[in-house]
This record gives C-alpha cells, structure tokens and sequence, in this order.
C-alpha cells in the first residue's frame, strides 16, 4: 500500500505514523477511530470495503513523558537535508563533528553534521571557525513533532493542522 498514517492521542495529539495496515487493524479492532480518510481509495476485500485511512485517533490515552528523535547518521542525515551543510553537495556524504572527538567532542546532535568526503578531509581536525568554513545550516536537536512533520516524508494537507498546533 506504501503510505503512512498520522496516529493521534486521545487529545488529539500528534503521536506517531503507521502503516495503512496497522491503521486499518487498528480501526477494525475497535481501538481507534477513524478520523480522516483518502476520498478517493478504498481498502477492498472479498467482500467489503472500507475507507483508506490518512489520520486516526486511538480511543486509550497514551502517556509519553518525552518522545525524542534517535541520534543516528540517518537521522542527521534526514535533518540536514541529506547534503553537506558546507558545499551543499548530495555525494560521498560522511558525518563530521564540528569540534573534533581529539578535542573534547561529543557525538550529540549539535556537534554533528553532514558534510561530504573533501569538505571533511579539508576540515581535518579542525573546528570549521579555523578551517574558514562557513555552516549553511547550524546544527539543532529536532523535535518529535518536528521530525514527524519535516522529515517523515510526505506531508498530507490534512495532517497539517495536528502537526503544526505542537
């Protein structure tokens, strides 16, 4: 099927994307409701069939103190765009610590950013102040509700409102 589903809280929350089928389970086992759907597809079975879902809510509250976005080379590479935050280029791209782990550098999310192969062999062990490299984009801890609606790939138009009110 190859599309998401935006989850909601009980509140109505932004909670998490799914699959269309577990969507779908979800819906049929009676522990959410259906809130919005695709006009025009349908989910079809050998004899019914049911609407497409593009949001549900879940009928229990769940309680998440604090959801937060993993810190991994995917995901750095997702919040930089998938090009180097120096030369812009998609190609041979590694990641590079902004102050180098020679120097006290941590692997966090503000330390790190994608950069390609020369740009990071020009930098060498250097902070990029002393390379005279200038950063494009400054490095940030994204948000879950900002990664959901940012980085998770398409954005529906009818997910906007849940996703722009967190």
């Amino acid at each position: 099927m190859g599309t998401t589903v935006l989850v909601l809280n009980q509140d109505y929350q932004a909670l998490s994307v799914c699959s269309v089928e577990r969507a779908f389970l979800l819906v049929l086992l009676d522990k959410a409701e259906l809130v919005n759907d695709v006009p025009d597809r349908v989910l079809k079975s050998s004899v019914s069939q049911y609407p497409y879902p593009s949001i549900i809510r879940l009928y229990r509250y769940i309680n998440i103190p604090y959801k937060n976005v993993s810190l991994t080379r995917q995901n750095i590479y997702k919040r930089d765009g998938y090009q180097c935050v120096y030369c812009e280029t998609k190609e041979d791209l590694t990641l590079d610590h902004l102050l180098p782990r020679s120097r006290g550098g941590k692997d966090q999310w503000i330390n790190l950013v994608t950069a390609c192969q020369k740009c990071n062999t020009y930098k060498g062990n250097r902070t990029p102040e002393e390379a005279a490299m200038v950063i494009r984009n400054k490095p940030y801890r994204p948000s879950f509700i900002m990664y959901l609606r940012d980085f998770s790939g398409k954005l529906y138009d009818e997910w906007k409102p849940y996703l722009m009110a967190n």
